[in-house]
C-alpha cells in the first residue's frame, strides 16, 4: 500500500492543536476593508476553528499533520 498523499492546499491552510482541533485563519481580511469596522477588522484577525462537523473531512485530506 503506497503512502498517502497530503493535499498541499489544505495543509498551508490549517495547524493542528494540541488538542487535536483545526485552527484556521477567518475569511473577508484581504480587501474591501475601509467598509468594516476597525472592531470588525480586529476581531477578523483572530484565528477561528473548523466546525465539528467539517473536522473529519478536513483531515482525511491531511494524513500526517
Amino acid at each position: 500500500m503506497p503512502k498517502m498523499k497530503t493535499k498541499r492546499s489544505a495543509a498551508k491552510r490549517f495547524k493542528v492543536t494540541g488538542t487535536g482541533k483545526l485552527k484556521r485563519a477567518k475569511a473577508f481580511k484581504s480587501h474591501i476593508l475601509t467598509k468594516k469596522s476597525t472592531k470588525t477588522k480586529r476581531n477578523l484577525r483572530k484565528a477561528g476553528y473548523v466546525s465539528v462537523t467539517q473536522e473529519k473531512t478536513m483531515k482525511q485530506l491531511m494524513p500526517y499533520v
